[in-house]
């Protein structure tokens, strides 16, 4: 048994060891932020860290399909990687397409679904004209990757993915026809003769069509989720744009007490838009053809960020994002990523 001195003694050699301790600790003990001044004067502005709780990115990329070029997805998906979003998602065109043979589809497919993996962070499909042109494809798409339209929330953020193919089968087939024989003529005459064409006419073609029964599920979505604190829209073709749209009117104003922000693609060039007094964002290519003759036809990835003050929204060019090495990974020092500067495109 320990005597009463001996007791004593060590109680005092500890109290000893706990003051020199507090010495030598920071003046701030956080376990996030930790420094060595002294005083009042710090060589920094603020302590007020830029890191709520529920803040998080999100990154998008866009049409990378519609006349693919070589490698750029490739890269992007590189870049991806070293600029660690949470989740990725995209505005379609994934594949070429415009085919209903099935191992062909399967080939080009698992070509996306191979690259698109090795980003570290989810990828969220978003199908598009190519990746939906005929109800074989609708049928390929559903098997592999279930439904054509859908929602997520994450960290009570709402995600509307939508189908912007959504077509009676008939209309489908129909417009598949005129696709292809119009794309007979631009394989012949290159892309510039592709707005001359009966498909490039199309008002289909331009805008998509949300159907009634599509509509309908995204007003019971929003009607569910009122307290989210932002809603991100998510489709491929601007389907505001169709004449006398109905349906998706019915979604923008189930919106319209909501935050929220719509990303499309299709086009090819990037165009921010204010629309009901909300973002309207049509983005670029992150590997699709590009016109040179089209303002901001460039390789793209965006950036989202979401935290309690809203959404800032930073689209970095392919050409920009260099790795420790100060180069661009795989081959991008080769690439062109804005075809009217380098003077590439399809005429």
């Amino acid at each position: 048994m320990i005597s009463r001195r001996k007791l004593h003694m060590l109680l005092g050699a500890l109290l000893l060891v706990s003051a020199c301790a507090g010495q030598n600790r920071p003046p701030t003990q956080s376990p996030v932020f930790q420094h060595d001044v002294q005083g009042q004067a710090t060589p920094w502005t603020d302590t007020d860290f830029d890191n709520d709780e529920g803040k998080f990115t999100f990154a998008i990329f866009s049409d990378l399909t519609g006349g693919e070029r070589a490698d750029i997805f490739q890269v992007a998906v590189e870049q991806l990687r070293l600029l660690r979003p949470e989740l990725i998602v995209c505005v379609g065109d994934l594949i070429e397409g415009g085919t209903t043979d099935r191992d062909e589809l399967a080939r080009e497919w698992n070509s996306f679904d191979q690259r698109a993996n090795r980003t570290i962070a989810p990828v969220f499909h978003v199908g598009g004209n190519h990746d939906l042109t005929h109800p074989v494809m609708w049928d390929v798409w559903e098997e592999r990757y279930g439904r054509r339209y859908y929602y997520f929330i994450y960290k009570n953020v709402l995600f509307l993915v939508m189908d912007t193919e959504d077509n009676l089968p008939e209309e489908q087939l129909r417009i598949f026809d005129i696709r292809e024989q119009s794309m007979e003529v631009i394989e012949a005459e290159g892309w510039g003769a592709f707005d001359a064409t009966e498909y490039g006419q199309l008002t289909e073609r331009v805008s998509g069509r949300i159907g009634p029964e599509q509509a309908a599920y995204f007003r019971q979505v929003i009607a569910a989720n009122p307290q989210v604190r932002w809603t991100f829209v998510l489709m491929h073709k601007p389907a505001w744009q169709r004449p006398n749209e109905e349906n998706f009117a019915t979604v923008e104003a189930a919106l319209a007490d909501q935050s929220y922000t719509v990303f499309y693609g299709h086009v090819h060039s990037y165009l921010h838009e204010l629309r009901h007094g909300r973002d309207y964002i049509r983005l670029g290519t992150t590997g699709g053809v590009q016109n040179p003759a089209k303002d901001m036809a460039i390789d793209h990835v965006s950036l989202v960020t979401v935290s309690g003050d809203g959404v800032d929204i930073a689209n970095l060019r392919m050409s920009g994002i260099f790795d420790k090495t100060g180069k661009i990974p795989l081959n991008g020092e080769e690439l062109c990523f804005e075809a009217a500067v380098c003077g590439e495109g399809d005429d």
